[in-house]
């Protein structure tokens, strides 16, 4: 099977820094794996600082996303790193079109965001339809899929699974399109798995749960299919 996970920055570099622990580990999920993988590293918060610094310069919502777009390619480098820390066959070059990733052979594929205007989200499932994926994880700090955002609201209800219908209509409430914002997923992104019926597995950044999401197995995160 193909496997595609969407890394969200917050685990790369959530405190400021590199989070070499995770990476480590996230590597040797895997390694262990017998799927192949194909990964997509958000900017996090390096990323949104980066953009909100572009637009207090005067720079335009073009130029931010091009910004933040430098930083999930940074991460994707330091996936990358990580991965051949351990030997895996992974390509060692931080892939910039998707059409590079269909004429590549090695178990593992890296890229980070590509052009102004798209989400890494939207990246993401392009990346899995590029690949044939029949499975999308999304690792965020966020252990799943919320009516309303837990961080905010102490009433906040986690799904267990739900429909892509469902999905798309929780999205088109949040997105704003613009670098660096926080919504769920991405409502092109949405749309694009449900066109394509892959099924996608939102998870927080716990080795554990990533590597169930992965495997197909029980998770506390969110199915949605």
């Amino acid at each position: 099977m193909i496997v595609v996970l969407s890394v969200g920055g917050s685990s790369i570099n959530g405190k400021g820094e590199p989070e070499t622990a995770f990476l480590k580990s996230f590597a040797k999920i895997i390694k262990k794996s017998r799927h192949r993988i194909g990964i997509l590293t958000g900017g996090g918060s390096i990323a949104r600082i980066y953009a909100n610094a572009a637009r207090k310069l005067g720079a335009g919502e073009y130029e931010a996303d091009a910004i933040a777009i430098a930083s999930t390619k940074q991460n994707a480098q330091l996936m990358i790193a990580a991965l051949a820390a351990e030997e895996i066959d992974v390509y060692k070059k931080v892939l910039d079109s998707f059409e590079e990733v269909k004429s590549v052979q090695n178990r593992v594929v890296v890229m980070g965001g590509t052009i102004p205007g798209i989400t890494t989200d939207t990246d993401a499932v392009l990346l899995a339809e590029a690949l044939g994926a029949a499975r999308l994880v999304n690792v965020s700090n966020v252990e799943g899929i919320y009516d309303s955002n837990p961080k905010t609201s102490k009433n906040a209800k986690k799904y267990s699974s739900m429909g892509y219908d469902e999905l798309i209509a929780l999205a088109t409430s949040s997105d704003q399109r613009k670098a660096g914002t926080h919504f769920v997923f991405d409502i092109l992104a949405c749309k694009l798995i449900a066109r394509s019926a892959i099924e996608a597995h939102f998870v927080g950044n716990k080795i554990k749960e990533i590597e169930n999401a992965i495997e197909g197995k029980k998770h506390k995160g969110t199915i949605v299919k």
